[in-house]
């Protein structure tokens, strides 16, 4: 949890992969936001441009503020892309904008994986918020400690929609970089471009994910000495 004990050397892997993930992710998305696609459309036009020609003309296409702020929202069917790269007409932004509209085919084709995570976001983040608060009172409150099993359970779920994360961003990217290349949004080598940008955003989620099963691990075991005292 918050304190340490023996068992937060189980993070520690967590720990040094997603430094890695977000020095990775950060330095190939400044790189690539330096060289211009040679198709010349920004983020918001090859979005639009990928959306028009599935048929998803509903689907719209806006900015919002922060970096690498963009996400698609199933709720609302609308595209978010960050300012960068909304008006911005890098590989960076491209690869980008094709992943957000990713997401979006995937929703209008009922995807599996995403419609299970979609699901499970109300209980995922209250298993993240809730299970530790659980798991603290049940350690250190010797007469509730039915709750550090219960906020093991919570915590799980929290686990779980990370890992159904994987293949929905993975799927994603691998749509991305094969619409750009089919509507000839980007060449052969700049799709090698895209496709580092796109591979550095989802070593983000795998070191989200094995951090978020370490910390699973990790609870379970200090249960579980608890049990034998």
């Amino acid at each position: 949890m918050f304190f340490w004990d023996s068992t937060m050397v189980l993070l520690i892997p967590a720990i040094l992969l997603s430094i890695y993930a977000q020095f990775k992710i950060s330095s190939s998305y400044k790189h690539y936001s330096t060289i211009r696609s040679q198709s010349g459309l920004t983020g918001a036009q090859t979005a639009r441009s990928i959306l028009n020609s599935n048929g998803l003309y509903d689907v719209r296409v806006e900015p919002i503020r922060g970096r690498l702020s963009d996400h698609y929202d199933p709720r609302t069917r609308v595209i978010n892309l960050s300012e960068d790269v909304y008006q911005g007409i890098s590989l960076s932004s491209v690869a980008v904008a094709a992943h957000e509209t990713g997401h979006a085919l995937q929703h209008a084709s009922g995807y599996f994986p995403m419609t299970i995570r979609s699901s499970f976001v109300p209980v995922a983040n209250l298993g993240s918020g809730a299970g530790p608060i659980l798991i603290m009172v049940g350690l250190f409150m010797p007469s509730f400690g039915w709750l550090l099993d219960f906020g093991i359970l919570a915590f799980s779920f929290a686990v779980f929609f990370q890992i159904i994360t994987l293949p929905v961003e993975f799927n994603a990217s691998n749509r991305a970089l094969a619409l750009l290349q089919e509507g000839n949004m980007l060449g052969s080598e700049e799709v090698r471009g895209a496709r580092s940008v796109l591979n550095a955003a989802a070593l983000t989620y795998v070191a989200a994910a094995l951090a978020a099963v370490l910390q699973l691990v990790r609870f379970i075991l200090i249960s579980r000495g608890r049990s034998d005292d």
